[in-house]
């Protein structure tokens, strides 16, 4: 028998969830509610939305309570939603790590620790500098001030690494988030999206001429920091006129200091080889010659590599001139290695190598190739004198080694004028010299000891020496809040490879072809010390500095992993 609805079996007394605010008696019509009652929960249907039939079977209670818990799914956006307050869309088992980006550290330290990481892990932007917050920063200038200021740094010798930083740093400061800076060789650019539904804006800019001054990087991180500091109101007006400033100020040193310090470098490279005085004012006058030929070379829009090839011709000649007047307290060998000091490209070849070591893969090959280039100049000048000298009958030994007895109180000295005539080059401030002067005469005598003293390998001596220079260099460089560029650049003059490359190109120059190659692999292999100890100098610097990161001593994220684990 089966009791007709609204019988007695019907009227048993109903559940608490099925009188809940979701569900209807059977068979009856919902009233709407009061205008002020309306519901604001997440359970809301939006008007003019029919709901959908739910499935047989599905769901628990009533029809009608079914299709309220299927509509009111977390599909439905609530009206109080707001994306400011959402939470992650994704947590993974392990949690996610908070961050927390200490301001007392360097800038260079906390935008380093936010370009390795993944971009979903970062931190929001804390604007620094004001804008209108009804209109926000604007974006076509910012980037465009930041594109000039990377251009500056890049021109400037600075590591791919480092200009993404600074750039990552000026974009943040003005309130741009999401953004990726991207530096190669010679071409920046900057990406920068608004929000997930609006296109991307993207700028670039490329760099054409390329110079050392030293002066100038300083001025531009003195900028950057300004603008990364709270206390200092930098608007973009300001930040503007600075740096037009520091493209207009002048060199710090004219054009002849430049030559006298480029004189006093193979001088002093000379003395440090086993020369004596007269050597010393030979290799000057050498050097000079190539410097002033080299200036003359670029005048007249010549490219580098015929300016490197000038330049090395003049000391070469001037140590075949002294073997051909068969003088016996003069070492030849001596002068062409003192000029060969004045040439090698230290300062590409260690940006080289830390690019690579940082996991900027093409810019390290760019600037390693242009080393390549610049050695190879330095190799066809010197050739093309040596060469020119055994056919006038100069009688060079390649046998011949240049030190025989030590001196180590001049050159100690000696090395200390090489590190001051090179700051000099590199047009240094005046502020500096001093410090990367101390750091290079540091750097030799570590190197004395090791490799004299010690007798140990003249690699092995060259790359600790070199760490201990990466090592200061960094030190001094979060002391000033500056580049590290000038505290270290110079300071590796004394480690050089001169004397191994000028017995590899004299071995090849009289067909010793197996001594000659193996003095020049180990002038290479000299180098990749000195560019792999200032690295590891300056990444070990690191590790005892309070490094921004997460809470509860989270390991500092490495640069990139290419092997995915």
């Amino acid at each position: 028998m089966v009791a007709e609805p609204g019988g007695p079996e019907d009227e048993k007394p109903q559940s608490d969830e099925a009188h809940s605010a979701f569900s209807q008696p059977a068979g009856t019509e919902p009233a709407a509610p009061p205008e002020e009652d309306h519901p604001t929960s997440e359970f809301a249907l939006p008007a003019g939305v029919t709901p959908e039939s739910p499935a047989p079977g599905s769901g628990s209670g009533t029809g009608s309570a079914s299709g309220s818990e299927t509509t009111g799914s977390a599909f439905v956006t609530p009206s109080t939603y707001s994306f400011r307050d959402s939470p992650p869309a994704f947590t993974p088992a392990y949690g996610v790590p908070m961050v927390r980006l200490t301001k007392e550290a360097p800038w260079q330290d906390r935008m380093r620790t936010m370009l390795r990481m993944p971009v979903a892990e970062r931190p929001a932007t804390e604007p620094v500098q004001r804008h209108d917050e009804e209109e926000g920063p604007p974006v076509p200038r910012v980037l465009d001030l930041t594109l000039r200021i990377g251009e500056l740094l890049l021109a400037g010798g600075e590591g791919a690494e480092d200009v993404e930083a600074a750039m990552f740093a000026v974009m943040r400061s003005y309130g741009l988030d999401r953004c990726e800076p991207t530096v190669t060789f010679t071409l920046l650019s900057i990406s920068h999206q608004p929000s997930l539904v609006d296109d991307p804006v993207t700028a670039s800019r490329t760099v054409r001429r390329r110079g050392t001054d030293y002066t100038r990087l300083a001025a531009v991180f003195r900028l950057i920091d300004d603008i990364t500091t709270a206390d200092d109101e930098v608007s973009l007006e300001e930040a503007y006129r600075r740096l037009a400033e520091i493209r207009r100020n002048r060199h710090p040193y004219p054009g002849w200091v430049l030559t006298m310090a480029a004189g006093g470098l193979a001088g002093a490279a000379s003395v440090l080889v086993g020369g004596g005085p007269l050597v010393f004012v030979v290799a000057a006058l050498g050097a000079m010659l190539g410097d002033r030929l080299a200036w003359l070379c670029a005048g007249r829009g010549l490219p580098e590599f015929y300016q490197f090839v000038v330049a090395a011709m003049p000391p070469a000649a001037m140590g075949v001139a002294l073997t051909l007047t068969h003088w016996s307290d003069v070492r030849p060998s001596a002068v062409i290695t003192g000029g060969l000091f004045a040439l090698l490209p230290g300062r590409a070849l260690v940006a080289g190598v830390q690019d690579g070591l940082t996991g900027y893969y093409i810019t390290a090959s760019a600037r390693l190739l242009e080393v390549m280039y610049f050695f190879i100049a330095i190799v066809t000048g010197v050739l093309l004198a040596l060469y020119g000298g055994l056919q006038l009958g100069a009688k060079l030994d390649p046998d011949a080694r240049l030190i025989t007895h030590d001196r180590p109180v001049i050159q100690i000295l000696a090395s200390m004028v090489l590190t001051l005539s090179f700051a000099i080059l590199l047009q240094q401030e005046r502020a500096t010299v001093l410090a990367v002067t101390l750091n290079g005469g540091v750097a030799w005598i570590v190197f004395g000891a090791m490799a004299r003293t010690g007798n140990l390998s003249a690699v092995a001596a060259t790359a600790a020496a070199a760490g201990l220079v990466g090592l200061f260099g960094q030190l001094f460089s979060r002391y000033r809040y500056t580049s590290s560029l000038p505290y270290i650049t110079a300071a590796i003059g004394p480690l050089l490879p001169g004397s191994a490359t000028y017995f590899g190109l004299l071995g090849v120059a009289q067909n010793h072809l197996s001594q000659g190659l193996a003095s020049l692999s180990t002038a290479v292999a000299t180098a990749l010390a000195i560019a792999i100890g200032v690295n590891l100098g300056s990444e070990i610097s690191r590790l005892f500095m309070r490094v921004p990161g997460a809470v509860g001593g989270a390991n500092r994220r490495a640069a990139k992993r290419t092997r995915g684990f």
